[in-house]
Parts: structure tokens; sequence; C-alpha cells
């Protein structure tokens, strides 16, 4: 046996799991994307998407879709740097820089090789580099990547971020990096507060939109948007995987910065371009959310009826803000004892535990998206209470 094979021999976390039928994680879904799905022979209504517009499944994409794979084949057999780039990339991300009111854009093949490629690029030895405790894993691995001075504050602890920023000095290049939304508690980065210590501190500022995009702001841009803070941003990332219905992610900024990352972040350069028909139906979306206001307001509409029930039945959500509503459970085990309940009651939800969070702050997480209805949540509200109670989660 090999070195390897004789280190992880006795990995069994999962099976223990599995032995006690509780194992929640890789189940085939065997239709469309959408409010309520099909996993082999069982429907369940889906409250584990990050879809948040409700757009996987739409007509309108499916076919923007089609058309990119019939007039340009089905990949680009090369990165954006050699032969990867079509028109159609250039296009999204002319229309990306717009939306989000910067000068320009780079769209990568995933929204975490935006983060691991942008964040290394842009911060290096003599920089330093500030993060919330709760950012996404993958501004975490980004700064793993850097050879920044690497700091942290206290999740959304603008007294603590102060005192991190307060020891630095004031010419070094210092970079924010935070997430708009945060993805498993579903509460916001207070940017007016961050920015304003971006003055006093003379500091930049990356926001992470992936959760936010297609669900806060003007037409959906995200949380830079909604507090009106999107030009002391000085980088802007999001991604299609969720509100735009596809798979790739993007950075938009000023010119310059664009140009710097064009030429240099690794993640960019060495990986092959996002395929004709993703980036066709991350374009598609973007134009439906644009064009259609009264997608958002639904979402919001469902979200909020959902947080009022929620807090009505009694259930601990914490400080959340958007369509992610946590569940607090406080227990690894009854985490995945519930997910199954719920399954099998016919409610998909996903368990969220270490290292996504602190032992003692396990939840499991239930999302909205703008092809629910009322009814359809109801009904996760009722099953979900059932449970909860009879796991002596809440009374």
């Amino acid at each position: 046996m090999g070195q390897l094979q004789e280190r992880y021999k006795n990995y069994r976390e999962p099976q223990k799991y599995m032995e006690a039928g509780v194992y929640p994680y890789f189940r085939a879904i065997t239709s469309k994307q959408g409010p309520e799905v099909t996993m082999g022979d069982h429907s369940v209504l889906m409250f584990g998407s990050n879809a948040y517009t409700g757009l996987t499944g739409d007509d309108r994409i499916i076919e923007a879709g089609k058309k990119a794979l019939e007039k340009y084949g089905s990949g680009c057999a090369g990165s954006r740097f050699l032969n990867g780039t079509l028109d159609i990339h250039v296009q999204l991300e002319k229309e990306l820089a717009e939306f989000e009111h910067k000068d320009d854009a780079l769209c990568f093949s995933t929204g975490f090789t935006v983060n691991s490629g942008v964040i290394p690029a842009v911060v290096g030895r003599g920089d330093y580099l500030i993060c919330d405790d709760r950012d996404h894993a993958s501004i975490v691995d980004g700064r793993r990547l850097s050879f920044a001075t690497q700091l942290h504050y206290k999740h959304n602890d603008m007294a603590d971020l102060e005192r991190v920023l307060q020891k630095l000095p004031h010419e070094a290049v210092k970079l924010i990096v935070v997430d708009g939304v945060f993805s498993m508690e579903g509460d916001l980065a207070k940017l007016p507060e961050i920015v304003e210590l971006k003055h006093k501190y003379n500091c930049s500022i990356m926001v992470d939109e992936a959760h936010g995009l297609g669900v806060f702001g003007k037409q959906g841009r995200g949380v830079c948007d909604h507090f009106g803070l999107s030009d002391e941003v000085d980088l802007i990332m999001g991604t299609f995987s969720k509100s735009l219905a596809s798979i790739g992610g993007f950075i938009a900024s000023d010119k310059d910065t664009i140009n710097y990352l064009r030429h240099t972040s690794r993640t960019y350069i060495f990986s092959a371009s996002d395929t004709p028909a993703a980036t066709a139906s991350a374009l598609e979306a973007l134009h439906i959310i644009q064009n259609e206001p009264e997608r958002i307001q639904h979402l919001w509409d469902v979200t909020n009826y959902a947080l009022k029930r929620f807090k009505e039945e009694g259930f601990e959500i914490g400080d959340t803000e958007s369509p992610i509503i946590p569940l607090y459970v406080h227990d690894v085990e009854k985490t995945f004892k519930i997910t199954a309940l719920a399954y099998e009651a016919g409610v998909f939800i996903n368990p969220v535990i270490p290292p996504a969070c602190a032992p003692q702050d396990t939840l499991v997480r239930f999302a909205l998206m703008a092809s629910h209805n009322q009814e359809q949540v109801e009904r996760g509200v009722q099953i979900l209470k059932k449970i909860f109670v009879e796991q002596g989660v809440i009374k």
C-alpha cells in the first residue's frame, strides 16, 4: 500500500453517516432545477438551490445555450489568453462592466477561480490583505495564495476591523475583501461602515457579490448598488452559477486594474475559457433580470413571507436579511438527522456543519427562488416545524 493510501484508509467519517442513514450529499437530481425537483422516484420541494432568480429551467436561456452550442461547438479548447476568446465572451464582459458601473470586466471559468486568481494577483509582498472571519472558502484560498500579509477581523465587527487597520502603514496597499451577502448566514456586509474606514485608513475594497447579484440593488446589481456604493468599491466580483443560471464568474473594476489582471491572473490565463453554451446562457440571464424587475420583486415577496413565518413558528434564524434563511440547530448529529427527515418528508435543504461554520453554530440552510410560491413556502415551513419540534430544537 502506498503512502497516500495508508494515510487515508481510515478516513471513514462519511461512512459513519451513511451507515446511520443520514448522509446528505451527492443525491442525484433527475429533472430540471426548479422549485420542485425529482430525485429518482422521489419528488421534493427544492429549498437548497442558489438559483435565486429561478432561471435555471427558463426556456429562453436553454434556447440561447443551444444556439451557442450549434454556432461555436461544445468548447473552446484553450484559455482566453490564447485561442479561447469568443465574441460572446467579449460581449458579456462589456455588458457586465456596464451593469456594475465599472470600466471593464473579466469572465472566468468559475466563481471560485475569480477569487482564487484575482486576490493573489492584486496584492503581494509588502501589501496587506484583510478579510472577514466568515468570508467564502474561495476568498480564503485566494488569500492563502497571496504573498501579502494576511489579517482578519471578527465577523461584521467594525470596531475589530478598525483595530486591525489602525496598526497598518498608511501608504501601504491594503485590500479589504468581504462577501456582500454571507452565503451561510444570509446577513449583509456592513459596507457603508467599511467604506468609511477605507477613506480613514487609505484602503481598497473588493466585494464578492455571488449571493447579492440578482437579489439586491437596482435590476439585481448587488449589495454594492443596494447601498449606493458601487463607485466606492474597487473590485466587484460575481458568479454565473446562481442568479445567472449558468457556470462561471467575473471581476469588474477600473480599466487599468482589469488590464493588469487580464495579463497576470493565473486562473484566468491558465484555465480553459467558459464554454459557449454557458457564456450565452449567462448573457441571456443578465438580459432577463434587467428586463423583468417583477421577478426580483416576487423573490422578495416569498422571502419576506418565509422570514415572517419562520419567526412566528419559533425558529432561530439569526441576522439574515436575504433569501438565505439559516435555521439554527447547534448540533452536528441533529443537523444531519433533520436534513434526512426533511428529505423523506419532501423538503430538500442543505446541512451546514464545520468547516462551513463553528461547531456550535450548525444549521440547515433554507434558500428561496423567484420561482417559489407562497403555498410551497408554507408547506416547507410546516414540514420543518414538525421535524424541529420532534428533534427538540424548538418548542
